[in-house]
């Protein structure tokens, strides 16, 4: 695992100073510290830092071909390198090190842009063609590893992490309001936003090409959700088992110690069977837990790591967390609202006592319809039998004449709109139902709309023709898996130097998953139902079939007690409402009914106390002491 940055100068007077890229791989250390390597000549430079995994000796990077015209700088692994390897010296191409990275060289040298088509792994990579002065980048299909770049000027300069562009001088520090806009809808900024102007991700599954001062960004991947219903139930079972053997088999390719997070949860638990299969050793599992036990899973946890005798360590996670708070708003880069990213710091600084590289249960909910907001409500199926312009009509009028906390509100709001409309009040909280009383004039007039629906409605047109299941689906993978879940679990592994591996989302695993029929998602026991019975292979029903847990913070709890005070100032302070950003009637609000108790807000508060601190540490240069 590693972190990498560039720059290059379409200008052929430019040079690129070589401190640049050092600095620039400086404030990407925490990626990569085994190892690093640069490379400068005219108007490019490159470079990066190693974590080593494969090949640790020999892996140095950047990795030239055999004459030394493409050089590549990679973040990531490519699991079926070997195989790659073989098919490349049987056309000619001769090879120095036993490293993954290399065979990406080689097939770009092959294949050009479609080199990425032959990649199976999660990867962000650069490659320098001197010959033709152009810059390729690529990012893995589901967005496992992160990439970000800004161009002006007929200059491109690209990283792993946004510090690592802003680090460079001349680069501004200016908030999107763009951003802003979704991040108080989502919680997370979507690519291809990001809260800085300028600034941007390269979404999962894309390309870039710089040349001649211009940007191309193209798609090469997307998942299609075309339904078999001409296998069985049993057959579709053997079939998930099968790829997702593979997949956690392929991750266990590695040099150095590795283990896995367990949450006793389906996905992880699967995941750790798996791996028990194919370890000679047990597998080393590691779970995080709270005080309050309608939080924590650590007793599940336990039961799993029993059944599979792995070699088990647990940490409890306690209000004493603010220290660690300013750390991650550095690390993120941006306003990230995920309270889970706190135990995943965690539990990723508890697997690295011991381990290298961890093997993770991401992507199960995505895939295998583990969410209830995937499925309509009651009330909502009721509603939707009435047309939308008769429920608009009536609704409406009342939901903006009852007050903001009056009982039943949010029944109604749901119960208004389409189906796409209500889908996403259920992904924003709610804050696209009341989007006009979130925002002062001065953000609604920045932007073109601020409706949070426009950053969804791109997603759902494209799936127009699906069915509603296939559809919302669709949308959590483009976004709230890519650019919530992925970069949770990659910035706080990286902090801490872990590689985390997420074999349910190997590429081959989510097409498979995109041909169960809808009806087979959510037979039996609602929800999760073909991996729940994929999971029953390996170990006891009683352990697959238990109440459904997040993987959150007790918010709400510590939001009134241990945080009320730090909680006041970030939300209610003069700073916060000098900046004019929000409508201070909305923000008074949610502090209100939190307080008396009215309603749970912890999850809005947390995300506008995240908001304040970014301002304060990526605007106003401050450093966060909030312990």
């Amino acid at each position: 695992m590693c972190g990498i940055a560039g720059i290059v100068d379409s200008r052929l007077d430019r040079t690129v100073d070589e401190l640049l890229i050092r600095e620039m791989c400086r404030a990407i250390h925490h990626r990569g510290p085994d190892d690093g390597g640069l490379w400068c000549e005219g108007g490019v430079g490159i470079g990066m830092t190693r974590l080593s995994i494969i090949d640790v000796a020999g892996g140095h990077q950047p990795i030239f071909n055999e004459d030394g015209s493409v050089a590549v700088v990679f973040n990531g692994e490519i699991y079926n390198h070997d195989d790659i390897r073989r098919d490349l010296e049987d056309r000619g191409h001769r090879f120095r090190t036993r490293v993954d990275s290399e065979t990406i060289v080689h097939l770009y040298e092959e294949y050009d842009r479609d080199c990425v088509d032959h990649l199976r792994g999660m990867f962000a990579f650069a490659v320098w063609d001197s010959r033709k002065r152009k810059l390729f980048i690529a990012r893995d299909r589901l967005g496992i590893k992160p990439l970000h770049y800004t161009s002006n000027n007929g200059r491109l300069i690209f990283s792993s992490e946004i510090k690592s562009i802003l680090s460079v001088p001349g680069v501004a520090r200016a908030a999107s309001a763009d951003a802003l806009v979704a991040y108080m809808a989502y919680g997370y900024v979507p690519a291809p936003l990001t809260m800085f102007e300028g600034i941007s991700k390269l979404p999962a599954g894309h390309w870039l090409e710089f040349a001649d001062g211009e940007v191309a960004v193209e798609p090469y991947w997307d998942v299609e959700y075309r339904p078999d219903h001409s296998r069985s139930e049993e057959e579709t079972v053997d079939g998930v088992l099968e790829i997702l053997d593979e997949a956690v088999r392929m991750r266990l390719m590695s040099e150095v110690p590795l283990g896995a997070f367990l949450s006793g949860g389906t996905d992880s638990s699967v995941v750790v069977g798996l791996m028990a299969r194919h370890m000679t050793s047990p597998v080393k599992t590691f779970s995080i837990g709270f005080d309050f036990d309608r939080y924590s899973e650590l007793g599940y946890a336990r039961k799993v790591a029993e059944h599979f005798k792995t070699e088990h360590h647990e940490h409890i996670v306690t209000p004493d967390v603010l220290g660690l708070v300013g750390r991650l708003i550095d690390q993120f880069d941006e306003p990230f609202s995920d309270s889970s990213a706190i135990p995943t710091y965690y539990v990723s600084e508890l697997a690295r006592e011991r381990v290298t590289v961890a093997l993770s249960g991401d992507g199960g909910d995505e895939l295998f319809a583990g969410y209830s907001r995937f499925f309509d409500d009651s009330h909502v199926r009721m509603a939707t039998r009435v047309p939308v312009a008769l429920r608009k009509a009536l609704l409406e009028p009342l939901t903006r004449a009852f007050p903001a906390d009056a009982r039943g509100i949010d029944y109604m709001r749901d119960a208004v709109g389409t189906r796409d409309e209500q889908y996403v009040r259920r992904i924003t909280g709610g804050v696209s139902s009341i989007y006009r009383q979130v925002f002062s004039g001065r953000t609604v007039a920045a932007v073109e709309s601020t409706d949070p629906l426009r950053f969804v409605r791109p997603y759902l047109d494209h799936m127009a023709a699906g069915n509603v299941l296939s559809r919302r689906q669709y949308v959590d993978t483009k976004m709230y898996l890519c650019d919530d879940i992925l970069t949770k679990v990659d910035r706080t592994s990286m902090l801490v130097s872990l590689e985390a591996r997420v074999p349910i989302l190997d590429h081959k695993v989510v097409e498979f998953a995109a041909t169960i029929p809808a009806a087979m998602h959510t037979r039996g026991s609602g929800m999760k139902h073909v991996l729940k019975k994929a999971a029953e292979r390996l170990m006891p029903s009683a352990m697959v079939n238990r109440p459904k847990m997040g993987f959150g913070i007790p918010l709400g709890e510590w939001i009134q007690t241990d945080w009320a005070e730090l909680a006041d100032d970030l939300v209610l302070g003069p700073r916060s409402s000098e900046r004019g950003n929000l409508n201070p009637e909305f923000v008074q609000r949610v502090m209100a009914e939190h307080r008396r108790g009215r309603r749970d807000n912890g999850t809005m508060i947390w995300r506008l106390m995240v908001l304040e601190l970014w301002y304060r540490s990526k605007l106003e240069g401050e450093t966060l002491a909030l312990a």
